[in-house]
C-alpha cells in the first residue's frame, strides 16, 4: 500500500464532517428518503452479502450503527447489534471484543466499516471465530486507504490512520479506546494484505474465501452514512453510469484509487 504519511490522527474538534456519529438524524435522513446516492452506495455494500447466506441461516451485525443493513439483507433471522442502546438495535451494548453470545451461535456476521473502529483487532476476530458455527462466514466490507482515501481523509480530517500499529498484538490498541467513533482505515489493509501474516495468526481458524478491492466513486458523493457533508444528488442512471467509468479508468491503479473492499472468511 502507498502511505502518504505513517500516521496521521484527528481530534473530533477537527472533524469537518457534520453531525459526527449523529446515528437517530442518520436513521431519520435515510428512512426519509431522499438521497438516492446514500441508497445506491448502501445497496452496494450489503446487498452482495446475500450471495454468502442462506434462507435459513441465523445472522448477527456487529457495530450496525444506523442499523441500515436490514433494508439490503433479505434474511429473516438477522439480528443487528452495537455498543450502544439505540431502540433499532436487536441486541444493545454488545462489546465486539467479548460479545457474551454462546460458543457457534451464528452462521454469518456481517461486519460493514467497523474493523477500522476496533480497539483490538485479533480480539475481535477470535471473538467473532468463537460464535461463528463451522464453515461460518464473516461478511466483511471496510475502506481502502488508497492514496485518494487518504487524502480525503486529509482533507476532511474524519479518520486517521496510523500504519505503525501491530494488529496482531492483543494487549496494543490500534486506535483511541476512550473514542468509539475513532477510526484507523490503516487496519483492515495491516490485518490483509499481507496473506502470509495473516495465515501466520489466523489460518488455523479462518480462511480468506473472498477478497475483492472496489473503485466505487459513489461512495465520495454519498452524503456520509453516520456523519454528513456536502453531495450532488444524482438518480440511480447517472450514480451507476459514473462509477462504471470511474471502474474502467482507475482499475489498473487499485493502490491510487480504489475506494472499498470486499471480504469474506469463513470459520475452518
Amino acid at each position: 500500500m502507498i502511505k502518504i504519511v505513517k500516521k496521521t490522527n484527528f481530534s473530533k474538534n477537527e472533524n469537518k464532517m457534520k453531525d459526527f456519529g449523529n446515528i437517530k438524524k442518520a436513521r431519520e435522513a435515510f428512512i426519509n428518503g431522499k438521497n438516492k446516492n446514500l441508497h445506491y452506495v448502501l445497496k452496494d455494500r450489503f446487498a452482495w452479502m446475500n450471495e454468502y447466506i442462506k434462507k435459513e441461516d441465523i445472522g448477527l451485525e456487529v457495530g450496525a450503527g444506523a442499523g441500515l443493513s436490514k433494508e439490503f439483507i433479505t434474511n429473516k433471522n438477522f439480528k443487528i447489534s452495537d455498543f450502544a442502546n439505540y431502540e433499532h438495535l436487536d441486541y444493545i451494548n454488545i462489546d465486539a471484543h467479548t460479545t457474551g453470545f454462546e460458543d457457534n451461535s451464528f452462521d454469518f456476521i456481517v461486519a460493514s466499516h467497523m474493523i477500522h473502529h476496533i480497539s483490538y483487532p485479533i480480539k475481535f476476530l477470535k471473538e467473532m471465530n468463537r460464535i461463528l458455527k463451522k464453515d461460518g462466514k464473516l461478511l466483511i466490507y471496510e475502506a481502502y486507504a488508497s492514496v485518494l482515501l487518504q487524502m480525503m481523509e486529509m482533507i476532511m480530517r474524519h479518520e486517521g490512520f496510523d500504519w505503525t500499529k501491530d494488529v496482531w498484538n492483543d494487549s496494543i490498541i490500534a486506535t483511541d479506546d476512550e473514542d468509539i467513533w475513532s477510526g484507523n482505515i490503516a487496519i483492515p489493509h495491516l490485518l490483509f494484505d499481507d496473506k502470509n501474516n495473516f495465515e501466520k495468526n489466523l489460518g488455523g481458524i479462518f480462511k480468506i474465501e473472498h477478497d475483492k478491492i472496489l473503485h466505487d466513486f459513489s461512495f465520495l458523493n454519498s452524503g456520509g452514512v453516520s456523519s454528513k457533508t456536502f453531495y450532488i444528488p444524482l438518480n440511480y442512471f447517472f450514480l451507476n453510469f459514473f462509477d462504471k467509468i470511474y471502474h474502467f479508468l482507475t482499475q489498473p491503479f487499485p493502490k491510487i484509487f480504489a475506494i472499498g473492499r470486499r471480504l469474506v472468511l469463513k470459520k475452518i
